[in-house]
């Protein structure tokens, strides 16, 4: 694991610890930690089988990390809230949000940690950011608004049990360019929690790191 500082900036407005597990390069490409990709089921096509190699993977990966990240960050407690999908909840299937329920099944299980993945539940459509135009089907409506500052606080519902809490956001994969993350942690800051702590599967290498 890693630890790393997110900086702030128009949509942050202060500086956030931060971990990752892992760096990811590029889908299929030697050492990449592919089965975040197949975890997110984009298209709703992935076999049962693979979802379940990627799952067990994630959740081993989580139990070597999270409980280093209290230690180090000295919390007697933390409450774990995940990032939200691009899309509406309503229009996933239960095998494409699975991501969020590895991390709800791991909150539940570390000592330290409560469940606080439901704490952020996104109800309208924005732009999925990781596609690439040339692989997206015809079929898969990509809508909704890029990035902005205050997205997440526009497009999502939240409960009021943030306030006060030492939270640990997740995100599947952290991009500094895209700013998503950032937004999602000043809403949680706006809504009252006492800290935010970051942390990804993995962070995407970009020269500039």
């Amino acid at each position: 694991m890693h630890k790393f500082t997110i900086e702030k900036n128009n949509y942050l407005s202060r500086n956030i610890n931060a971990f990752y597990h892992t760096d990811y390069i590029r889908y299929k490409n030697p050492g990449n930690p592919d089965y975040i990709n197949e975890l997110k089921n984009t298209f709703n096509n992935a076999s049962i089988e693979k979802l379940n190699i990627a799952g067990k993977k994630l959740t081993e990966v989580l139990f070597q990390d999270l409980p280093q990240i209290l230690e180090i960050m000295r919390f007697k407690t933390l409450t774990i809230c995940v990032v939200p999908r691009a899309k509406a909840q309503a229009g996933y299937s239960q095998n494409q949000m699975l991501f969020k329920f590895f991390v709800k099944k791991v909150s539940r299980s570390l000592s330290g940690f409560f469940d606080g993945t439901d704490y952020i539940v996104r109800n309208f459509n924005t732009k999925t950011t990781h596609l690439c135009k040339a692989n997206m089907p015809l079929s898969y409506n990509n809508d909704g608004p890029m990035p902005y500052p205050g997205i997440t606080k526009d497009t999502c519902i939240f409960s009021k049990d943030i306030f006060k809490r030492d939270i640990l956001l997740i995100d599947d994969i952290y991009t500094r360019t895209v700013n998503i993350d950032e937004d999602a942690i000043q809403a949680l800051l706006d809504r009252g929690a006492k800290s935010v702590t970051f942390y990804a599967a993995a962070r995407t290498k970009l020269k500039s790191y």
